[in-house]
């Protein structure tokens, strides 16, 4: 019997491996790796928030509702889901995708797959590979499951409904209205730095696997930029480093283009040729700023059914708010809400949205898709770990201004008395996206029993601010915990 040559089988296999590793392409080798990030969320949960959210963004945005250009996007987006890398394929993800009838350069992507693709992000770009660019970078924050991943760490300090319906107001983005009934309406279309960093090296993947070059996801900042920035388009809402140009040059260098894909500019330019014979085009900021809703266009969902909320704000003027706003009443009225009682003015109503809100006639309403304020008071708790009033405050503060690009500090911590505890006071500036008003909030916080971190929060416009401090004063001296 003749024994099998299995030494030299063994040996002759060893050497093809080394020889596969020392040929294996550098895109195996030298890729930044991504992972995922903790998240408590299943992926259904991404498809529901989404299709929430989808619902509310058609309701504030027009739709350009153009067959032949929906057709060219569509046909772009699914070429770019198809590249999706197999590690981050999520089979109950349903991708599509939409123009809408907006001229800021931007995209915006939804937890599960829904994406908006504005019509001047088309018209900008000097090729498909750089508006496929901006739609693998949104796709990528879908397909890294960024919304909910960045929901669960902001939950790791127990974000609330309250908390969640302060951030609405203070963002004024479009589209988070239901999602923030979730308490996770921030995460989805603003975020972290190592987050876009994220998304633009899975993007250039995403791109290279499509038959892209990857360097135009690049190029496409450098377009934006030479436009004017984009007028709160897509650099406003991501934040472009000195190296993030070249960190995805960088990354391109490893990749592969498939060249199976074949890529002609023919059709793209026909598209674009199409979109400037239309009539000028809103910006999302003027449309958002006329109040018009679009009740008819959330009725189309692509193989998704037509069980959508309605959006409705029971008890809400459906206006955006901006009307006469009267001055604080000098005299005050007194609630129990349980847990504390306080005094607010007496021409000042309970409005239980997303948590306990007072505020004026004319000073809330209706607009993109949620509840907002412009001068109001919001109370609420929040989980800590922390036994120290300030490093639970900072961490509180943090986890605001991580939400929002607009929201930065004015002064620093004033101590104060709350109900005969150690507080603290601090005053922030932002910009309201969905009023377009710069306003001023204060968040005066203080510890409970139960270690929990109270709150109250109030908000104004920032050249009505010396009278609304006032109001914020007294109604934190009449504030009385009852735990």
């Amino acid at each position: 019997m003749t024994r099998p040559a299995y030494g030299k089988a063994t040996a002759w296999l060893a050497l093809q491996i080394a020889i596969a590793v020392v040929l294996m392409p550098l895109a195996s080798l030298a890729q930044t790796q991504i992972t995922y990030h903790p998240n408590k969320y299943k992926p259904a949960d991404d498809v529901r928030l989404g299709r929430q959210a989808a619902a509310e963004a058609e309701q504030q945005f027009p739709l350009l509702r153009d067959s032949e250009v929906d057709a060219y996007v569509e046909r772009v987006g699914q070429r770019l889901v198809a590249a999706i890398p197999s590690e981050f394929q999520h089979p109950e993800f349903h991708y599509y995708f939409k123009v809408l009838n907006a001229s800021d350069i931007n995209a915006f992507a939804l937890p599960g797959g829904p994406m908006y693709v504005n019509r001047g992000m088309i018209q900008a770009a000097r090729t498909e590979g750089e508006m496929a660019g901006v739609m693998a970078h949104e796709m990528s924050h879908v397909a890294l499951r960024h919304g909910t991943a960045q929901a669960t760490k902001a939950q790791k300090y127990a974000v609330g409904a309250g908390v969640a319906g302060i951030l609405g107001t203070i963002f004024g983005g479009p589209g988070l209205g239901q999602a923030a009934q979730a308490s996770v309406a921030v995460p989805f279309l603003r975020f972290s730095r190592e987050y876009e960093t994220e998304a633009d090296l899975l993007g250039a993947r995403i791109m290279a696997n499509a038959g892209y070059d990857p360097r135009d996801l690049a190029n496409m900042f450098r377009t934006i930029q030479a436009q004017g920035g984009g007028g709160g388009g897509f650099l406003s809402d991501h934040p472009s480093p000195k190296d993030r140009y070249a960190r995805i040059n960088q990354e391109a260098q490893y990749l592969r283009v498939n060249t199976a894909m074949r890529t002609d500019d023919r059709q793209f330019r026909g598209i674009q040729e199409r979109l400037n014979g239309y009539p000028r085009a809103q910006t999302m900021a003027e449309i958002q700023r006329s109040g018009r809703r679009y009740p008819n266009q959330g009725n189309n969902y692509p193989n998704q059914g037509n069980n959508y909320p309605n959006g409705d704000r029971t008890g809400y003027p459906n206006t955006t708010p901006g009307g006469r706003v009267e001055n604080p009443s000098s005299r005050f009225r007194t609630y129990n809400e349980g847990s504390f009682t306080v005094s607010v003015p007496d021409n000042w109503r309970e409005l239980n949205e997303n948590g306990i809100w007072f505020a004026p006639n004319g000073a809330y309403g209706s607009g993109n898709g949620q509840a907002v304020f412009t001068h109001a008071v919001n109370f609420g708790t929040a989980q800590t770990s922390y036994r120290s009033l300030q490093q639970a405050t900072n961490d509180f503060i943090n986890a605001l201004q991580r939400a929002s690009n607009n929201l930065r500090s004015n002064t620093g911590y004033q101590r104060i008395d709350i109900d005969g505890r150690s507080g603290l006071l601090l005053t922030l500036n932002n910009l309201n996206e969905a009023t377009g008003e710069r306003e001023t909030v204060s968040v005066a916080t203080t510890l409970l029993r139960n270690g929990q971190l109270f709150y109250m929060i109030g908000v104004s416009p920032s050249n009505e601010y010396n009278t609304y401090q006032n109001t914020f004063s007294q109604i934190l001296r009449s504030l009385r915990l009852n735990d």
